[in-house]
């Protein structure tokens, strides 16, 4: 029997799905159904462009809401409150000082879809990430990185409290 895999989301990451998916469905897909029927009012539809452009957006707009549902149908919410707040894990705040690069770094551990490299949000499932996962602060973890070996002084470890 086959395992169901699944991805770990914090709730945050978890609801931006959810509004992305119900943004596409209830603001893009009519937005593109009107393109179309503008584009299939102009007439012969083997040499309209605008019709083609609107059939590609659709088609995309389809894909991009199957692959959203099947995030949302295998994803798992990790519950927050049940991790220690001290310990490195999904939905903690970390600022480390990068002893490679002599630098302070803060960085948020996210699940592996909702990376973002501009916003310092890692994975768990990352090099980086894997390295840190139960780590507190005061503790020193190393990575292999594509530059090398890369070390890490854990400085502060905090959870975003949420109301």
């Amino acid at each position: 029997m086959e395992e169901t895999k699944y991805t770990l989301y914090t709730a945050e990451g978890y609801q931006q799905l959810i509004d992305e998916l119900a943004y596409l469905k209830e603001v893009r897909v009519p937005e593109i159904k009107v393109q179309l029927a503008e584009a299939r009012s102009h007439g012969d539809l083997s040499e309209n462009s605008e019709y083609d452009e609107a059939r590609d957006a659709q088609a995309k707009c389809y894909a991009r809401i199957s692959e959203v549902e099947d995030l949302i149908a295998h994803a798992k919410i990790i519950d927050e409150s049940s991790l220690r707040d001290d310990v490195i894990n999904i939905g903690s705040k970390i600022k480390v000082y990068d002893e490679t690069f002599d630098e302070e770094v803060e960085y948020t551990m996210v699940g592996s879809n909702e990376v973002n490299a501009l916003l310092n949000l890692i994975t768990d499932q990352s090099p980086m990430g894997q390295a840190m996962l139960g780590a507190k602060a005061g503790d020193t973890v190393k990575y292999t990185a594509p530059c090398g070996e890369v070390t890490l002084k854990i400085l502060e470890v905090s959870r975003e409290k949420k109301n």
